[in-house]
């Protein structure tokens, strides 16, 4: 969904991310096998940003992003409907790269282009001043978005380190991130190794989607 009340300066910027065939046209590593589709949204005035790696197959065929059973876990996570996750005013969808990456050789999808964050990560978020709370999912995304909230890790700190350490990054004024797992469904492993998760993060997690959307 496109947003039909931002900012003039504001919409140029979403266009022109909208539009970017960087990963393409100037790419930085072996160019993007397919054509490129950003998938995200984003409205000027969001509070809450799901911060993520890069679209899955679903989505660069859908547009739509978390329209999979990560998404459905993740919703879960969160206790949001469908409505209210893909309202822009609400819940921005801002991953690490926006287009679909292409699989690796074991059909595994490849990491997020190393173009997108580069190129416009810095100038959206610094457009985003009403931002308090940036869920962080997966190592990408809390690699960039733990030293741009001025709460770097712990040299060697791994995602189920990080994600434990979850009060180092969310317990301090806003802005402010909440580190998470993937919610695939390749991960219930460590959802079962780790029931703190549930029990203890997932309630703060759900107060604090409540209180901003």
């Amino acid at each position: 969904m496109i947003p039909d009340s931002d900012p003039p300066e504001f919409a140029r910027l979403t266009g022109a991310m909208r539009r970017c065939r960087i990963c393409v046209e100037r790419p930085r590593i072996a160019p993007l096998p397919h054509e490129p589709r950003p998938i995200f949204q984003v409205a000027a005035d969001v509070r809450l940003v799901v911060a993520s790696q890069a679209p899955g197959i679903r989505a660069h065929v859908s547009g739509v992003p978390f329209q999979d059973p990560s998404g459905v876990r993740l919703r879960q996570w969160m206790e949001l409907d469908e409505a209210r996750f893909y309202d822009p005013h609400r819940v921005a969808i801002l991953p690490m790269g926006f287009c679909f990456p292409g699989h690796d050789a074991a059909k595994g999808d490849l990491p997020p282009r190393p173009e997108c964050r580069p190129a416009w990560h810095d100038e959206v978020f610094a457009a985003l001043p009403a931002v308090e709370t940036v869920l962080a999912i997966g190592l990408h995304a809390i690699r960039y978005h733990a030293p741009r909230l001025g709460v770097p890790r712990p040299a060697g700190q791994g995602l189920g380190e990080t994600v434990a350490d979850w009060r180092r990054y969310f317990e301090r004024p806003a802005p402010r991130m909440l580190p998470l797992p993937h919610p695939s469904w390749r991960n219930s492993a460590w959802l079962k190794r780790n029931p703190w998760f549930e029990a203890e993060l997932l309630p703060v997690l759900r107060a604090e989607v409540r209180r901003l959307v």
